[in-house]
């Protein structure tokens, strides 16, 4: 995925513009906690009506960016496509939701063609052949706890010929299935990994999993991780709890508005400091007063852990801190903090590198919010080595912008591929397009910089990408030349 290109990047908008911009076009409007709510120009009354304050405000605007979401027609599009249907309907001209590509639209199709045919083979768990295969299939998803009725509630079925369990995504507008996640279980030695496969692909699979069963009436909501845990939640403290589609490597903006209308949530998205992270950074983009933050720990272990375990979910629940704090704080206030931090002295020091084991004796970890530079003479191989750096923390779901000034994305995005893959794709082109799909699945993005630039434009860029994105690691190869001193001779 490549961000705005720098020769015309999208212009961005406080929140006070957009306010000023409404109250002149006569729109009404009000606050929400991370959107402005606003009735929607693509339904009910056409041409030049004032939009009726009277009308459902299913339109929603992003406070950070200004792009806008329609829930109850789907239409979105940035700030300059909602001025512009804005100019559209004084006109007495039908506004017309922003479209994509013709291809894209192709894509989606069959992604959706392919899902509905997945589904169809899949068996809802308790209708398999016999109780034995049910028992063993839920054990290997560590799933025993969990009943007929919450599977049943949540529809998730299983492919047998894929061994895998299938949780579907309906449409929010007219439960219509809109896309699937399969999710498998791989043996290496003697750990379980999960591997997991979405239709249509992650980019545009924004799916809250559990959306589609909670009442209109629920003020409260739990936000986790992974679909089992919204499983594990709902029925061991009967709490509404959704899944978010890529577990805590991020929160897409565009699933805001789905969420603005819970008074309260809480994030519990999994058992490590990564997840603890993620839940902070997440709950600043939900609005810090309405969040409260399950802390991990061994009493608290992930929602589907504690279930197993026959921990009370509910008190677990009731212990969430509130993510806002007041400026200054008391020891006693951040004695659980240290403690976690001196329980957990492996996780502290960040996500270790799985290709270098030297690197982990000298930097421990990849944490965030510490900067490492990289020197050396001309051609002595930093942006070969930074590369293979990077994609290894990005295999780990370290979400990683790249600003490659000095070589142009395709060669770098070449050489990770070539590192990726671990072989020669040029000798095996037949071989490429099953790894560059593999590829295209990692949280690694590319900023289309190239030579000196504005610093100003680069920050602005960064930031947009960590809203966007949630990026944790922004690499700059190489400094000297986004400064413009490629000129100089000598190397700095």
């Amino acid at each position: 995925d490549v961000l705005p290109s720098p020769d015309r990047p999208a212009p961005s908008v406080s929140i006070t513009e957009i306010r000023q911009y409404l109250r002149a076009q006569d729109i009404p409007f009000h606050d929400g906690y991370s959107c402005l709510h606003t009735p929607s120009l693509f339904t009910g009354d056409r041409g030049d009506q004032p939009l009726s304050a009277s009308a459902p405000f299913t339109l929603f605007i992003d406070k950070t960016t200004g792009s806008f979401l329609c829930t109850a027609t789907l239409a979105e599009g940035t700030w300059q496509d909602f001025q512009a249907n804005v100019e559209m309907r004084h006109r007495g001209i039908t506004p017309i939701p922003p479209a994509s590509s013709e291809e894209m639209e192709q894509e989606m199709r069959q992604a959706r063609e392919d899902a509905r045919c997945i589904w169809e083979r899949a068996l809802p768990l308790w209708e398999l052949l016999d109780e034995k295969e049910t028992k063993e299939t839920k054990a290997l998803f560590g799933i025993s706890q969990v009943s007929n009725a919450t599977l049943k509630r949540f529809g998730v079925r299983y492919l047998r010929t894929a061994r895998s369990l299938v949780f579907p995504w309906f449409s929010p507008q007219d439960a219509t299935l809109k896309g699937l996640k399969l999710v498998r279980v791989e043996k290496k030695g003697g750990t379980l990994t999960y591997v997991e496969e979405t239709l249509p692909r992650f980019d545009s699979y924004l799916n809250l999993f559990g959306l589609s069963v909670i009442g209109r009436r629920d003020a409260e909501l739990v936000l986790t991780g992974w679909e089992l845990d919204a499983l594990a939640l709902h029925q061991a403290a009967g709490v509404a709890s959704v899944a978010l589609p890529r577990g805590a490597s991020c929160l897409p903006p565009t699933l805001l508005p789905y969420l603005e209308r819970f008074k309260r949530i809480t994030l519990w998205l999994g058992e490590d400091l990564r997840s603890w992270e993620a839940a902070k950074l997440f709950a600043r983009k939900l609005s810090l007063k309405r969040c409260s933050l399950v802390r991990p720990g061994s009493l608290q272990p992930r929602p589907l852990e504690a279930l197993n375990q026959g921990l009370n979910v509910t008190k677990i629940l009731r212990s969430a801190l509130l993510a806002s704090h007041k400026s200054i704080v008391s020891f006693r206030q951040l004695r659980e903090e240290v403690f976690g931090e001196l329980v957990n002295t492996e996780q502290v020091s960040g996500v270790k590198w799985a290709r270098f084991p030297e690197l982990n004796k000298l930097l421990k970890g990849h944490r965030r919010g510490e900067l490492t530079i990289f020197t050396g003479p001309t051609g002595s191989g930093k942006t070969t080595f930074i590369s293979e750096y990077a994609l290894d923390l990005c295999m780990q779901g370290v979400s990683t912008l790249w600003g490659s000034f000095e070589i142009n994305n395709v060669r770098l995005a070449k050489i990770m591929l070539t590192q990726f893959a671990g072989r020669r794709l040029e000798d095996q082109l037949e071989l490429y397009d099953e790894w560059a799909d593999r590829f295209e699945e990692l949280p690694l993005y590319f900023m289309t910089f190239h030579g000196q630039q504005n610093i100003k434009t680069v920050i602005d860029t960064m930031q947009h990408a960590v809203y966007m994105y949630d990026i944790t690691h922004v690499v700059v190869d190489n400094l000297q030349f986004m400064m413009g001193h490629e000129h100089i001779s000598v190397d700095r």
